[in-house]
């Protein structure tokens, strides 16, 4: 890592940064379809925060990066392109596991890069779908982690 990363629970003010690295995921990936706008993506942040279950990963002044995770459900991890393979992902995720002894995400098929990390962080696959349970309708991969297993 280059700079000093710190994590914190997200603050309201937050939201367009989140949604700003949310959408920018979709808009630099071919695959994925963009089916909000990137208000939405703002606004869907907002609620996010708003719950109290997103962390944000801050490095340099700026969110590198973000986890949202609904009790052990991790239902997002996304960095900052500039972010990107400097560890922040993992220290998120280490974050979420110091909190739980199981997490379990899905992640779509076709994110190659994301399945990889997922299993170098330990999560093995635990099921898959055909795309029908999640508004992209894309196939998507059930991962799970426990503390008392490897990773």
């Amino acid at each position: 890592m280059n700079a000093a990363v710190t994590l914190r629970p997200a603050r309201a003010l937050d939201a367009g940064a989140v949604g700003g690295i949310l959408s920018s995921f979709i808009d630099d990936t071919d695959w994925m379809p963009r089916i909000h706008t990137r208000a939405e993506d703002i606004g869907f942040a907002g609620i996010m925060i708003d719950k109290g279950w997103t962390t944000v990963a801050i490095s340099g002044g700026r969110v590198a990066g973000f986890i949202t995770r609904r009790g052990t459900e991790v239902l997002a991890l996304y960095l900052a392109p500039w972010a990107q393979r400097q560890g922040i992902g993992a220290r998120l995720l280490a974050a979420a596991k110091s909190e739980a002894d199981r997490l379990t995400l899905w992640c779509f098929e076709a994110n190659e890069t994301a399945r990889a990390f997922y299993g170098a962080q330990g999560f093995r696959e635990a099921g898959r779908s055909d795309g029908t349970r999640n508004d992209e309708g894309l196939p998507d991969i059930r991962f799970t982690w426990h503390g008392d297993a490897d990773g």
